[in-house]
């Protein structure tokens, strides 16, 4: 996790515009990350040889979804003892393999309902993430209750998943998306708080903050997107 990585003291601290160059990476690692599941979902969507491949067995998904979770938790828990070109090969892993999986939304909403959610997610994400930045409010404790109801939100879910219940689908869609704007803020604030703990712009930490960070934000912008869609989205 971003709060359990230390960094070494290496000098004088970063300055105000390297702590923006931090943030600039970070974004920037994020789009490319989307980028890439963004055309690998539509490359799956055009190929009905490729969607039958991944989703005509349930194997395959559990297989790439076994995937994605350990590429999150080597990315998470193991990022002190990676290079930083390995920790960026395995994001940009991840966004592909995320991509694969993504692929499965053009099966049940359309292509209009697709766009509209993602312009909607991205205006969120965008001014969540600026509020993030520039609020001068200590959002610490925010996070252990967005935490607490992430939990919940888990729990509701694979409890839905035996009770189909539309109900409780637009509740946990609504939940969602108000937990993952929230952890859009508070996690904006952390990175730019640990860039502020920073040293040396060029060395290794600083280029693996970025990509901790771009994959902190990465998967907050999906799940938001995928709560949205599943919230307003209009179904084939």
């Amino acid at each position: 996790m971003l709060n359990s990585y230390a960094y070494p003291s290496m000098g004088n601290a970063l300055t105000k515009a390297e702590q923006n160059r931090l943030l600039r990476s970070v974004y920037n690692w994020m789009t490319l990350g989307l980028f890439i599941s963004g055309l690998t979902a539509l490359w799956v969507a055009a190929s009905p040889t490729v969607q039958q491949l991944i989703f005509g067995n349930s194997i395959t998904v559990w297989i790439l979804f076994l995937a994605e979770l350990g590429l999150v938790f080597t990315l998470s828990g193991a990022i002190q003892r990676l290079s930083s070109g390995t920790a960026a090969t395995l994001f940009l892993v991840f966004s592909f393999i995320n991509g694969l999986t993504l692929s499965s939304i053009f099966l049940i909403y359309t292509m209009s309902s697709i766009a509209s959610t993602f312009f909607i997610t991205g205006l969120t994400f965008g001014v969540t993430s600026f509020y993030g930045y520039v609020t001068k409010t200590d959002l610490t404790s925010l996070g252990k209750y967005l935490f607490m109801a992430l939990i919940g939100l888990v729990i509701a879910s694979v409890v839905n998943i035996f009770m189909h219940s539309s109900t409780l689908n637009w509740i946990v869609s609504f939940a969602g998306i108000i937990i993952f704007t929230g952890l859009t803020a508070w996690d904006t604030q952390k990175i730019k708080r640990l860039g502020e703990q920073m040293y040396d712009r060029n060395s290794e930490n600083f280029k693996k903050l970025a990509i901790l960070g771009s994959l902190t934000l990465y998967l907050d912008f999906i799940n938001l997107f995928l709560f949205m869609l599943n919230f307003m989205g209009r179904r084939d």
